[in-house]
């Protein structure tokens, strides 16, 4: 398949191509990214309005800002897209929900199977200790944007489905009691951490944490790369982690 990737010149964009040069499957043709650097080892565009290289997918490790930019390229030229990108505004997820149904796209808030699995089975621990109370920390490097981080909220949307009164409680200050229904979720930003996610689960006897630690920023570069394969052939609509878990 041949790629393009979209925020070619970022970390993560350099990641991810280096990992696609070294995959049989995939073929990096082209990028797109503001800051040019004419020493690109593949040609690279300001914008998708200029990309005038075929490709069959899109790899999205930009800014949530672009998000408009992706998708009308990606319906005007009926390309499939993987979105890695996080930070998304309700106008830009509805955005991309809309896209979906004319194309294919793979959206997810972290391509860590890891992550997957750990939201899954938070859902699972959640789902047999009714009365649990919840929170959710997450600790990321301290040049990180968004806060909490996409992940985060994805868990606790996860734990949602299961939970359905619940409300998700982003943050905690003034002299409020926490009620038996909220999920809290906490964000920490030091250093140079590139990604922790703790789920705590406790009652008055007893407590279960799951947690999940990253180690390098590659692992979210190969997620999206299985993600590319898994979106080989496929139909028009949303697929997400879930999807390629149960594969």
């Amino acid at each position: 398949m041949k790629v393009l990737v979209s925020g070619y010149m970022g970390h993560m964009g350099q990641v991810l191509s280096k990992m696609i040069n070294d995959d049989n499957e995939l073929e990096l043709v082209c990028g797109v990214d503001k800051m040019i650097n004419e020493k690109s080892e593949v040609k690279c565009f300001p914008s998708f309005n200029d990309v005038n290289v075929d490709v069959d997918i899109v790899i999205d490790f930009s800014h949530h800002s672009l998000t408009k930019e992706l998708i009308d390229y990606g319906i005007k030229n009926n390309k499939t897209l993987v979105i890695a990108t996080t930070g998304q505004t309700e106008e830009e997820k509805n955005m991309i929900n809309e896209a979906s149904k004319k194309i294919p796209v793979f959206y997810a808030a972290n391509y860590s199977i890891g992550i997957a699995i750990l939201i899954e089975t938070a859902k699972a621990v959640v789902r047999q200790m009714k009365n649990a109370d919840v929170e959710i920390v997450e600790t990321h490097h301290n040049r990180k944007l968004d806060a909490p981080s996409g992940t985060a909220l994805k868990i606790a949307e996860g734990l949602k489905e299961v939970r359905k009164d619940a409300n998700i409680i982003c943050g905690r200050n003034g002299n409020k009691k926490r009620e038996k229904n909220d999920i809290g979720v906490n964000a920490i930003r030091l250093g140079n951490v590139v990604g922790i996610h703790e789920v705590l689960i406790s009652t008055e006897h007893e407590c279960i944490a799951l947690k999940h630690e990253a180690y390098d920023r590659g692992l979210f570069a190969e997620g999206a790369i299985n993600a590319a394969k898994f979106m080989k052939g496929k139909a028009a609509g949303m697929y997400g982690m879930n999807d390629l878990l149960n594969v």
